[in-house]
């Protein structure tokens, strides 16, 4: 295990998210404003260095491209990550995880038909979007 491996897994939660995708940075921009005083969420580009080596270290296919939540030592992917993402939000949004006892294969219908069409609702990124400095510190790989 590379010393940057071994760094990033010590900011566990880390969500990896599609840096590419318009949808996925929006998706990433709407927890921010949403996401708990606290802070504790890190995140981490899928195409990054530390994106590609947090998924061969979980044995994640190289072809998932969904969002993949990492936290105390699991990996979540698809509905499984997003569901648990909202145990780190504001208000109402932490009730959506009681959705995670509708089995996965259920709950990733849905998340496969947004998520094919992702790229197609608003498209494809050059660079993230403009984040204020103590949010930019949770980014691993910037």
């Amino acid at each position: 295990m590379t010393n940057a491996l071994q760094e990033a897994l010590k900011h566990q939660p880390i969500l990896l998210f599609d840096g590419e995708c318009g949808f996925c940075n929006k998706s990433v921009q709407f927890f921010l404003n949403r996401e708990k005083p606290s802070k504790k969420m890190h995140f981490a580009p899928l195409e990054s260095e530390i994106g590609k080596a947090l998924k061969a270290y979980f044995e994640i296919d190289e072809k998932i491209d969904s969002i993949i939540l990492i936290r105390d030592h699991s990996a979540f992917i698809k509905s499984c990550a997003a569901l648990r993402m909202t145990q780190y939000m504001n208000g109402l949004w932490p009730l959506l995880s009681i959705f995670v006892i509708i089995p996965p294969f259920l709950r990733n219908v849905v998340y496969d038909f947004i998520a094919k069409r992702r790229r197609k609702i608003i498209g494809r990124v050059k660079t993230c979007e403009l984040i204020n400095m103590e949010d930019k510190k949770r980014f691993l790989s910037l």
